[in-house]
């Protein structure tokens, strides 16, 4: 198949580069071919990318081929990941821009638990002692790529921090599927977003769970807590592939919840395409967002409640530390002394520096009202 001739490039170009750049060729077999073929499609008749914006999809397209390959080859290397244990691991998910990231980061803190830093997203292989990542290549190249951006991008740090250290959202191992949400926040995308939305997310969380299972090789006793509002399109799959998995759904008032991703989207994006700006953003995210959360209130009734506990935003903001209290109480985990102080400790951290939150936006700018999108959400 050669798809993709806006600049972008087609899939043989995209698994020449991927190659080129790891000296492997084995990108597995499970299915990310169709997802790819239709993304180049959707891409080329419907994205309006500019220049900057085909080099940032094609670095993001071969970023997840790259990503894909060293998985292949980890997995060769290291077949015991196959017995690590992933057991009772927490989602947490919800519509973005509701606190999912915070809390997130708040639970990992924790020291029996873990989640996925970003480095290890980019660059999948058992998670090195952390005293060893200032000497690993790929670590320091990952640093410095996000250093760099924080200098570009001085604004968006405020919108949502990151840092190659930091635990961050999942998406990037469904992007080795091809089956993400995150291409259509970040691109106009009508034609992969219909296709995305008839397919089965099984096998997209199996390749999930065995790169957890790679990463987690060295940590096979820690909890996983992982994050991602896209998990609200796969509750099924998700049950499926993790058994006993906990879910935390949090929630905002809709309204401000949807400007401020409509926002996110428009500065991460900015200057990328002709047509992902303004109310085809807004468009974009309102219809992207409300299918989510319907499909994900229909998976939650076919299951058992006791798997499942509500955060709100604002009683999140209020008392974080005792709203992870609750999560624990909820799903009977223990939360001992130094998970304690190590929660406080990255709270007060959280609330100066660099990391600090700071972002306004208008829902306006995006063609939505407030009560379209309280009818929607």
């Amino acid at each position: 198949m050669s798809t993709g001739r806006d600049g972008i490039g087609t899939i043989e170009d995209l698994h020449a580069r991927a190659s080129g750049a790891t000296g492997l060729t084995d990108f597995g077999d499970d299915p990310y071919l169709d997802g790819l073929g239709v993304l180049l499609e959707s891409y080329a008749r419907d994205a309006a990318l500019t220049p900057s914006g085909a080099r940032a999809a094609r670095a993001m397209l071969r970023g997840a081929l790259t990503a894909r390959l060293r998985c292949e080859e980890a997995w060769r290397r290291h077949p015991e990941h196959a017995a690590v244990p992933v057991e009772r691991p927490i989602f947490v998910t919800g519509l973005p821009r509701t606190g999912t990231t915070a809390l997130h980061r708040l639970l990992t803190a924790d020291p029996a638990n873990q989640g996925l830093e970003l480095w290890l997203t980019d660059a999948p292989r058992p998670r090195p002692p952390r005293e060893a990542w200032a000497g690993d290549p790929e670590y320091r190249a990952a640093r410095a790529a996000y250093e760099r951006h924080h200098v570009r991008h001085p604004e968006f740090m405020g919108v949502h921090y990151m840092s190659a250290d930091m635990v961050e959202e999942c998406w990037r191992l469904l992007q080795q599927s091809m089956r993400s949400v995150s291409f259509e926040c970040l691109a106009h995308l009508p034609a992969y977003s219909d296709w995305l939305a008839a397919q089965d997310w099984t096998p997209a969380y199996e390749r999930h769970r065995r790169i957890l299972q790679l990463v987690g090789l060295g940590d096979p006793g820690r909890r996983w807590v992982l994050k991602n509002p896209s998990h609200l399109f796969a509750l099924d799959a998700i049950m499926d592939v993790y058994p006993g998995a906990l879910v935390v759904q949090t929630h905002r008032d809709p309204v401000t919840a949807m400007a401020s991703m409509c926002s996110l989207a428009a500065r991460a994006t900015a200057g990328w395409s002709e047509a992902f700006t303004g109310a085809v953003i807004g468009r974009d995210q309102l219809g992207l967002w409300s299918r989510g959360l319907d499909r994900f209130r229909a998976a939650r009734a076919r299951h058992d409640p006791a798997r499942f506990f509500d955060v709100h935003y604002e009683e999140f903001v209020r008392d974080p530390l005792g709203t992870a209290e609750a999560v624990y109480a909820r799903f009977g985990l223990p939360l001992g002394d130094a998970a304690r102080a190590a929660m406080a400790r990255l709270h007060e951290e959280s609330r100066s520096g660099e990391a600090r939150p700071s972002h306004r936006y208008e829902l306006s700018g995006f063609g939505l009202t407030p009560e379209e999108v309280e009818a929607r959400l």
